[in-house]
């Protein structure tokens, strides 16, 4: 089939709702947008209620399909991780590897560069970690966390020059300024989180060329009336921040809250999903920990949250029937918000731009799925 053309009642095209448009789809690309009353014939899928969008984008995504991204990552692994937040919706994902050991970090990055290219959906790489704040772990291994040195920064650089995106979530306890403005005149996304710093020691770090948050209010220094710390931060200051929407890990008034106060740069939705995203899985292991599946949620046996077990459709209807967001405010922070953080030319419905579009119904609950112009199968 060498032309399609998708026609649905609402399509959300990055930035707004328009009613009653066609999209056409030629060679894995969209060629064109269109009213109703000026579309070509050809081949043609109807889609009379619900909303046509781009495909989403996550840019924490820690494992699916019973895979976790770890140090014995392949690229067939890879592709299970990825087909499996393509049948959820997230066509375009970062497979994020959490803190390990630096053998482990040097064979997700090169899987990562082989990847590209090869692997459908595969947008680039997330590091999360090691240089954390041994103060918040979360369910990070703590004996792994170190300091940045000069190996890593080499390591590092050298990998981004094959890589499309790679964000590395760091604290200032565990990399200098210096260090992170090197990281950031390389091209890589610098991402502050699981950290106890001031707000001082993250505006340095910002104006050192960190420009992003990982999982905001989670892992980090809260804000309060006269130490603002990194939440403080990540609202104050010109950064991006993720957010994980499941109502387990931020309360929905303090989203609203974040929302409201947010002037600044964007937030954005991650699933920060684990191996068994578009599984049946109950229970895996993580670093050698056993992670229970239990109510909605992922836990150590002591409790401790361990990722998310959410999908970002399922971010995208609790955004809009609990927390009371706009369903373009919504979807924005799953397409082109996310994209934009990156660089990356995803999330948007534009001439141009790859075949990567979901359809939800009048529920919110994914329907569809087309990854460079390819009908996937929905597991969501």
């Amino acid at each position: 089939m060498s032309q399609l053309i998708i026609e649905a009642a609402r399509v959300f095209d990055g930035s707004e709702m328009l009613e009653n448009h066609a999209i056409v789809l030629e060679q894995g690309r969209i060629t064109a947008i269109l009213p109703l009353t000026e579309v070509p014939s050809g081949d043609t899928i109807a889609l009379p209620d619900g909303v046509l969008a781009p495909g989403l984008v996550d840019l924490q995504v820690n494992g699916g399909g019973g895979v976790m991204l770890d140090g014995d990552v392949t690229q067939d692994r890879l592709a299970t991780i990825c087909a499996a937040h393509a049948g959820l919706g997230a066509t375009s994902i970062l497979p994020t590897l959490i803190t390990d050991s630096f053998a482990a970090t040097q064979t997700v990055l090169a899987a990562g560069v082989t990847a590209v290219g090869r692997v459908p959906g595969f947008a680039g790489l997330h590091l999360e970690g090691p240089h954390l704040d041994p103060k918040r772990p979360g369910c990070h291994p703590p004996g792994l966390i170190r300091p940045m040195d000069e190996g890593d920064i080499e390591l590092l650089l050298e990998a981004k020059t094959g890589l499309p995106a790679l964000i590395v979530t760091l604290s200032p306890a565990s990399a200098t300024p210096e260090q992170i403005a090197r990281l950031s005149d390389g091209g890589i996304i610098v991402s502050l989180g699981h950290s106890e710093c001031s707000f001082e020691q993250a505006q340095s770090a910002v104006e050192a060329g960190a420009h992003m948050v990982t999982h905001l209010f989670n892992a980090m220094s809260q804000l309060s009336s006269r130490t603002p710390g990194l939440v403080g931060a990540a609202l104050a200051l010109p950064v991006s921040a993720g957010l994980i929407a499941d109502g387990i890990h931020v309360h929905p008034e303090t989203i609203r809250l974040a929302l409201a106060a947010k002037q600044r740069g964007d937030l954005f939705l991650v699933s920060d999903a684990m191996a068994c995203a578009g599984s049946n899985m109950a229970e895996f292991d993580l670093a050698g920990r056993r992670i229970l599946r239990q109510n909605g949620a992922l836990r150590l046996q002591d409790g401790t949250l361990a990722g998310a077990d959410l999908s970002l459709p399922q971010a995208i209807r609790y955004m809009i029937e609990t927390v009371g967001v706009a369903p373009e405010r919504a979807l924005a922070m799953a397409t082109r918000i996310p994209a934009q953080a990156i660089g990356a030319p995803l999330g948007r419905i534009a001439p141009g731009f790859p075949a990567d579009l979901v359809h939800f119904d009048e529920n919110w609950a994914l329907t569809r799925v087309w990854q460079g112009g390819q009908a996937k199968s929905v597991t969501a």
